[in-house]
């Protein structure tokens, strides 16, 4: 264990050596959960503090602390009280908290009951009825007819809350285009709190929660439509488009030269020609009168005996 000991010179030297007399009186009450002494500290000019470790199971981290005093001009020192106290490095339970502090909000669940502390500073007596049906109605609308109604500290309370959270300092309202103030979806609450919150009823933005009317965000009544114009990046493409693109110019001839293909043309031409004379006089027909037979003369008769 970690604990700093006091320098004896802080310490008057006959307080100081009492390190045995402040072990007895632990061992007399604990014989077996003392450890080695720590240090010693002093509390005033008569008295001191000596510390040792507590070896008790379950006790990791704490000390034994024995306070010796001793009157001036004497060489006797006694011991005034001895205690178990925790140390630097000891493990302790948290610190307590009431019962009635426990509950945080969002903590409250469907069928829990919770009711407002005793005389509650955030709440005031209200208006209490009559009997007469036109003054009670007047009091209900100006929201005076209950038993207790919000006052100053709880509407100030209710007031910081809401505008920390949906406030004109917020990182949405500063990007917003507008405020709530000029929002058709923004509902003013009634009461003393109607000239800066009310409800907003927009969907798309903080729904359902009290907001400050210096609150804003990108789903502003008056926020401008698009314009349909396309991306602000790129053109519009029209697949439906035809595009003409304008044909190359041939170059000119030079002069006393044929194109190489109007030449090779012309040479396919010329031999086309000749093959189809050369066809024509093979298939000529035979003269009338003339045999087909070889070794026949034209009016002898075949065969003839």
């Amino acid at each position: 264990m970690s604990a700093v000991s006091v320098s004896d010179t802080d310490v008057r030297s006959i307080l100081a050596g009492a390190v045995d007399l402040a072990r007895r009186a632990l061992l007399e009450l604990e014989p077996s959960g003392v450890g080695a002494h720590v240090g010693v500290r002093a509390e005033d000019e008569y008295a001191a503090t000596h510390c040792f470790e507590a070896t008790l199971p379950g006790y990791h981290g704490w000390q034994w602390a024995v306070v010796v005093a001793a009157a001036p001009d004497t060489d006797r020192v006694t011991v005034s009280e001895s205690a178990l106290l925790p140390g630097p490095d000891a493990l302790i339970a948290p610190e307590f908290v009431p019962w009635e502090q426990r509950v945080r909000p969002g903590d409250l669940a469907p069928g829990d009951l919770l009711a407002p502390p005793a005389d509650d500073p955030r709440l005031v007596p209200g208006y209490t009825a009559t009997g007469d049906p036109e003054i009670d109605e007047v009091a209900c609308q100006i929201g005076l007819g209950r038993r207790q109604v919000l006052g100053l500290e709880g509407r100030l309370e209710a007031a910081q809350r809401w505008y920390e959270e949906y406030g004109p300092d917020t990182d949405m309202a500063r990007a917003a285009p507008a405020s709530c103030e000029s929002c058709g979806f923004y509902v003013p609450l009634a009461g003393a709190l109607h000239a800066a919150f009310g409800v907003c009823a927009n969907p798309m933005g903080a729904d359902g929660h009290v907001v400050h009317m210096g609150y804003g965000c990108g789903a502003h009544s008056e926020t401008p439509l698009p314009s349909g114009a396309g991306s602000p990046l790129y053109e519009a493409y029209d697949d439906a488009a035809v595009e003409v693109y304008p044909a190359e110019s041939p170059k000119p001839a030079a002069a006393g030269s044929a194109p190489a293909a109007e030449t090779a043309v012309a040479a396919e031409s010329a031999a086309s020609g000749a093959t189809t004379e050369e066809s024509t006089a093979t298939t000529e027909p035979s003269s009338p009168g003339r045999s087909e037979t070889a070794g026949s003369e034209p009016g002898s008769a075949t065969g003839a005996q």
